[in-house]
Order: C-alpha cells, then sequence, then structure tokens
C-alpha cells in the first residue's frame, strides 16, 4: 500500500521550493545549479519534484522553447502558514490554542520572546 500523498512540502520539496522562492523562477538545470548540499538530486528527479510541486499548487510553469520555466504560486509566508494549517489540523485536533499552550509549555523561550509574545497578543 503506497504512502498518501502530502498537501505539504517534503524535505526535497522544500529545498526546491527556497531555490524557486530566491530566485523567483528557473529552468529544471536552473533549479539544479542552485542547490548546495552533498547530495544534489539528478536531472529527472528534480524535474518530478517540481511537477509534482506543481500539481500539489506550489508552483506553476510556462514553455520558453523547449524549456519549462517553474515560478512559485505561493511565497514563503502562504507556504508556512498551509504547513502551520496541517500541523494544528494533524496534532492539535484544529486547535491553535492548544498548538500555543504546546509551545509556551514545552519550549525554551526567552525572556525578549515571551514579551514578543505578550506585545503580538496585545494587538490582537
Amino acid at each position: 500500500m503506497s504512502r498518501p500523498k502530502s498537501p505539504t512540502l517534503t524535505d526535497g520539496e522544500l529545498r526546491l521550493m527556497r531555490v524557486l522562492w530566491d530566485r523567483g523562477e528557473g529552468t529544471v538545470s536552473d533549479v539544479m545549479g542552485s542547490l548546495q548540499g552533498p547530495s544534489i538530486p539528478a536531472y529527472n528527479t528534480v524535474q518530478t519534484m517540481l511537477r509534482i510541486l506543481e500539481t500539489k499548487g506550489y508552483v506553476r510553469h510556462r514553455k520558453a522553447g523547449r524549456a519549462f520555466i517553474f515560478s512559485p504560486l505561493l511565497d514563503r509566508i502562504a507556504a508556512r502558514r498551509r504547513a502551520l494549517k496541517t500541523l494544528v489540523n494533524r496534532f492539535f485536533e484544529g486547535s491553535s490554542q492548544l498548538l500555543l499552550i504546546n509551545l509556551l509549555e514545552d519550549e525554551q523561550l526567552s525572556e525578549d520572546t515571551l514579551v514578543q509574545i505578550k506585545q503580538r497578543l496585545g494587538e490582537g
């Protein structure tokens, strides 16, 4: 039985999205050329992953000659919000309050961070 497709970004997909967010757009070769680290996936793998990102609604492509140029449909903030919404729904019964309580209880927050949180809550 195969694993269900994730609406959020896998680690590999996030790596490609970071390239597209930084560049604005790019071909498969452009994306590959911007990847850093010890393991760079093969051309066909990057191409497949970009198509998956398109299916998930994270990128779109346009044709330029023989090449496809991919560009992000969602910016970083929208992608973070989508991932956070999935996290809240899956692990915190859809309750952002429960997530916040867990963060406050489990994380070692600095005094500055606590002040920032209090200020944000006061703005709401």
